[in-house]
């Protein structure tokens, strides 16, 4: 048995933009493929050719999809009503850069997709995500990490465009 001290980096902005607006920024830039049928197309490609071309069917203008959106908030809400913040858990990735990732650093299958969220705070709407790199660092595979840093400047990115 063996445990790893993983120190982690979180990423975070906060937008004086409604929460609606922000969210709808974030969404209009990944895609958002029907998980069944993309599962389903993955399952079916004959070569990573077809792999990729079916990925990158589904990828929005960022190289990024989303894979399940979680309404934290909702669950906060049937106690407290409509007044509670809104809270959205996304995960987001592209499967093409977790393969890359995975084939330098098997470990890195426990971070992607990340997760981003998005909730109100009494600052303005925060969007935070905890930086691939970071998870990867411990692990001392310089070419997963240097991924996990392109993962990071893209979803940086992602969301300073949502924010702004």
């Amino acid at each position: 048995m063996a445990t790893k001290q993983i120190s982690v980096e979180r990423f975070s902005i906060t937008s004086a933009k409604p929460f609606g607006d922000v969210v709808k920024a974030l969404e209009a830039s990944v895609g958002h493929p029907n998980m069944n049928a993309f599962m389903n197309d993955v399952a079916s490609a004959k070569s990573f050719k077809n792999l990729e071309k079916v990925v990158n069917a589904v990828t929005g203008a960022t190289g990024l999809m989303q894979f399940v959106k979680f309404d934290l908030g909702e669950i906060v809400r049937k106690e407290r009503g409509d007044s509670a913040p809104r809270s959205l858990r996304y995960l987001i990735g592209n499967p093409l850069i977790m393969k890359q990732m995975l084939e330098r650093c098997s470990d890195a299958g426990s971070y992607a997709p990340v997760t981003v969220l998005i909730d109100e705070r009494p600052d303005g709407v925060r969007l935070s995500y905890d930086r691939m790199a970071s998870f990867l660092a411990p692990y001392g595979n310089d070419e997963a990490l240097k991924v996990a840093l392109d993962l990071d400047a893209k979803i940086e990115t992602l969301l300073t465009k949502a924010a702004a």
